[in-house]
C-alpha cells in the first residue's frame, strides 16, 4: 500500500480534545452498520475539515482502523493545512480514480499515524458533480466500508454546493458541523431538509467556535457540544410526553437567530 505523511496536525486545547473524544465514542455507540460518516456544514469555514481529521486520528487512538476520503473536489484543504507529503513522484488521489485514470489501490494510502488512511484529493476540479455522482464513488465507499471499521467522508458544505447531498446518498450517516451563532434557521432547515431527502440519516452536530464560559460552567464544558446531551423529551400541548428531533435542538440552538 502506499504511504504518506501528514507533517502538520495543530493540537487541541484540552476542551477540544475532550469533545473530539466525546464525540468519537459517541459515533462507536451509532450501531454497527454506521460505518459511512459524512461530515459537513452550511457554510465553508465552519471547521468541518478540522473535525474530520481529529475524528480521524482519534478513531485511529482508540484501535479501530479508519480512513478519510477528501470528497471535497473543488477546495480541499486537507493537503495543504495538515501538510501531506506523498512518497511516490506522481501520486493519484480521488479525483484521477473517479475519472478512471486510477484503481482503488493507487489511491488510498497509509499515513504515519498507525490505523489511519486517507483517500486525498490531489488535483481539484470545477466541474465536480459529473464525478460524485458516477459508480465509482459508490463502489469505492462500498469497497472501503468492507476494509475499514470507519470511513469518514470529508464532504462540502452542503449549504453552498449540491456535491455533499449527492455524497449522502451513498453514506450512513452525516455529522452537521455548525459554528455557533453564525448560521440562521432557514440555512439549518435548507440543510437538514437536503440531508433527508439524500435518506442519509443525521446522527447528529458539532457546535464549533461556541464561548463555552458564557452559558456553561467551565467543568461541564462538554456538554455543550454535542445533542445528545440535551433534554430528549418535551410535553406536547395535549399533555403527553413526546420525543425530540436534533432538528428540535437545532432549531432552540438558534431560537435568537431571524
Amino acid at each position: 500500500m502506499k504511504t504518506l505523511q501528514i507533517t502538520k496536525f495543530p493540537e487541541l486545547s484540552y476542551a477540544g480534545t475532550e469533545a473530539i473524544n466525546t464525540l468519537c465514542t459517541n459515533l462507536t455507540f451509532s450501531g454497527d452498520n454506521i460505518k459511512r460518516i459524512m461530515i459537513t456544514s452550511c457554510h465553508a469555514s465552519e471547521g468541518k475539515t478540522m473535525i474530520s481529521m481529529n475524528v480521524l486520528r482519534t478513531m485511529a487512538k482508540l484501535g479501530k482502523k479508519v480512513v478519510l476520503v477528501d470528497a471535497d473536489l473543488r477546495r480541499s484543504v486537507v493537503k495543504q493545512k495538515y501538510g501531506l507529503e506523498f512518497i511516490e513522484a506522481n501520486p493519484a488521489g480521488i479525483t484521477h480514480l473517479l475519472a478512471g485514470m486510477a484503481t482503488e489501490a493507487d489511491c488510498v494510502y497509509a499515513t504515519n499515524i498507525e490505523g489511519a488512511f486517507i483517500v486525498p484529493v490531489v488535483k481539484t476540479v470545477s466541474q465536480s458533480l459529473s464525478l460524485l455522482n458516477s459508480d465509482k464513488m459508490k463502489e469505492l465507499l462500498e469497497s472501503l466500508a468492507q476494509y475499514f471499521d470507519y470511513v469518514i467522508v470529508d464532504a462540502p458544505p452542503i449549504g453552498a454546493l449540491i456535491d455533499a447531498a449527492q455524497i449522502a446518498r451513498n453514506c450512513d450517516g452525516t455529522l452537521l458541523v455548525i459554528n455557533y451563532n453564525a448560521v440562521r434557521k432557514k440555512e439549518l432547515a435548507d440543510a437538514c431538509r437536503q440531508l433527508n431527502q439524500s435518506g442519509c440519516p443525521i446522527l447528529g452536530t458539532v457546535i464549533n467556535q461556541a464561548a463555552l464560559d458564557s452559558y456553561l460552567n467551565r467543568k461541564y464544558y462538554y456538554k455543550s457540544y454535542y445533542y445528545s446531551h440535551y433534554d430528549k423529551y418535551y410535553t406536547a400541548s395535549d399533555g403527553t410526553e413526546r420525543k425530540k428531533s436534533p432538528l428540535d435542538f437545532i432549531r432552540t440552538m438558534f431560537k435568537r437567530k431571524k
